[in-house]
């Protein structure tokens, strides 16, 4: 092996084993466990084994084709995990839905029962002539949806005339990185001239250790994660009235309302949103907080039960409701309704 082979030798171990490092880092060792962080580490994890496979393949022609079979395997998986670390970061959501799950979960069957009825070293002509060109336009059809998914983000960071945040440029850092990463696998295993598929190896070297600087030389890490931390900031027109449609429903035919223990978490789940995000709405948009919102639904209910149901004492209604003290449902009542409890029942009564 001539100096420069080592040197990209090097380069590409380099990056493939502290990529796995890393990956770890973001799955294990986070402070705060944002869905995008899991899917950075696999994006991570899945290029690692996918650079670790080119770097000794390419310097050792004699391996089992075992390898290749798993190095190109993991292309598979990069896309999808793109996909759903743009998505989750845009728009906020740190809950995976079984939506999410089946997708994942479908590609990850798909590897494996590729990989048993036809491995690599069985079917290669197969795989050469058929399978590497299927995994790389899937990879390319990842690379283009995350590229709508992200669209005005990247045109924010393109426009000159906007000023973007860090966790803007951190996102979009890291979809170029995989498109260059893509663009240099792709051309290599095209025989373009000048270029092989350890340039891939080498890039995602360098894309990494950009990663790896940001980290070290940011004092403050979890703004990165989440692009929807500007305080006062409104969701679009279009999108809050789709939350609001689908947070109304929820609270509605679940009646999660009545269980007085329920809290921001816990609803933001439902809605398979970061509890962040959920307050931004609530505050921004709806301008309410989250105890006023959900109290506004078990004083809707405790007027529907005082007005078709004479019989219950009103301190069980206000239990039944989800209030967990006959105060606090009193207090709230008045707040919401001008009103005592008392007063409002007087009234059905009269009337």
């Amino acid at each position: 092996m001539n100096l420069g082979k080592e040197i990209l030798f090097f380069f590409g171990a380099l990056g493939a084993f502290n990529g796995i490092i890393l990956s770890i880092y973001f799955f294990f060792f986070t402070k705060k466990k944002y869905l995008t962080n899991l899917f950075l580490g696999a994006i991570l994890l899945a290029l690692s084994i996918r650079i670790t496979v080119t770097v000794f393949v390419y310097f050792n022609n004699a391996l089992p084709k075992t390898y290749l079979q798993i190095g190109l395997s993991a292309c598979l998986l990069i896309g999808p995990f793109l996909y759903y670390f743009l998505k989750s970061g845009i728009k906020g959501i740190n809950t995976i839905s079984k939506i999410w799950k089946w997708h994942l979960s479908i590609w990850l069957f798909a590897v494996l029962i590729i990989g048993f009825l036809f491995p690599y070293k069985s079917y290669p002509i197969l795989w050469n002539d058929y399978f590497v060109g299927l995994i790389f336009l899937q990879w390319f059809i990842y690379i283009l949806f995350s590229g709508y998914e992200s669209r005005a983000l990247l045109q924010k960071i393109i426009s000159k005339n906007e000023k973007t945040s860090s966790a803007e440029m951190w996102f979009g850092a890291v979809f170029f990185g995989n498109a260059i990463i893509f663009i240099c696998y792709f051309l290599g295993f095209a025989r373009i001239p000048f270029v092989s598929c350890i340039t891939g190896a080498v890039s995602f070297t360098f894309v990494l250790y950009l990663i790896i600087s940001v980290l070290l030389y940011r004092k403050k890490t979890d703004d990165l994660f989440l692009l929807n931390t500007q305080k006062g900031k409104k969701m679009n027109e279009s999108e809050a009235a789709i939350l609001f449609q689908k947070l109304e429903n929820i609270m509605r035919e679940k009646e999660l309302f009545k269980n007085p223990n329920m809290t921001l978490q816990d609803l933001s789940q439902e809605l398979t949103i970061s509890s962040h995000l959920l307050s931004q709405f609530l505050n921004n948009n709806l301008g309410r907080n989250f105890t006023s919102f959900v109290n506004e639904f078990r004083i809707n209910e405790a007027c529907r039960i005082i007005t078709e149901n004479d019989k219950l004492t009103l301190e069980s209604i206000g239990y039944d409701v989800g209030f967990n003290s006959k105060s606090t449902f009193f207090a709230a009542f008045k707040k919401h309704t001008g009103t005592t409890p008392l007063n409002y029942q007087l009234q059905i009564l009269q009337a």
